[in-house]
């Protein structure tokens, strides 16, 4: 069952109330929201909530019929999304990679973006982020044999708390044979998990 991405399920962003929150805030932090460098922040900050979070990721049910060929394999690698964690509403970057491995049909590859767009757009966990996207997409592609890796880089971990900078975190949600056949999530996984120095 595809999951309902988390932005579905809100109101959209209360503009002119998140910029006078935005005052208020810039006040309680001892600033004056009424000179230069502030004057225009409220409305920004509102403008970027509702950019952000009512953001509408297209269609995302684009498929091409396949002749079914086993063993082969889809992989986009390469994928930046950020997100705004919900525990202290700040960013969090993801390089994301996707793979499946295709049945009767395949997925428009833009399509495989969307379906990322459409759940990183929120107050959001990486974890759930990778789950979600990797279950939606087999219910897209007709296949559990699907695979969803991301590392993530979390300011809440690098900008507070114990400050480490180059912590990156990673998590993958395998279905299928992406799980289940080793020789195939071998080569998947030497492919789609990205190489740090």
């Amino acid at each position: 069952m595809t999951s309902i991405p988390v932005q579905a399920q809100r109101r959209p962003v209360d503009r002119p109330r998140v910029a006078e929150l935005t005052r208020q805030l810039l006040h309680a932090l001892g600033e004056d929201p009424d000179r230069d460098g502030l004057r225009d922040t409220p409305r920004r900050v509102a403008d970027w909530w509702g950019e952000f979070l009512d953001h509408d990721p297209g269609r995302l049910d684009t498929s091409f019929a396949h002749e079914r060929q086993y063993g082969d394999f889809v992989l986009l690698t390469g994928i930046e999304a950020w997100s705004v964690c919900e525990h202290h509403l700040l960013p969090f970057r993801l390089d994301v990679s996707i793979a499946y491995v295709p049945a009767t049909t395949v997925i428009g590859l833009s399509k495989l973006v969307r379906h990322l767009e459409a759940h990183s757009h929120a107050l959001q966990l990486q974890e759930r982020i990778t789950h979600d996207v990797a279950h939606d997409l087999a219910k897209a592609a007709g296949t559990d044999d699907v695979a969803v890796y991301t590392a993530g880089e979390h300011l809440c971990m690098s900008m507070r708390g114990v400050k480490a900078t180059s912590v990156r975190t990673t998590t993958m949600c395998r279905l299928g044979r992406t799980e289940s056949d080793p020789d195939l999530a071998t080569r998947i996984e030497r492919l789609a998990l990205p190489v740090r120095p």
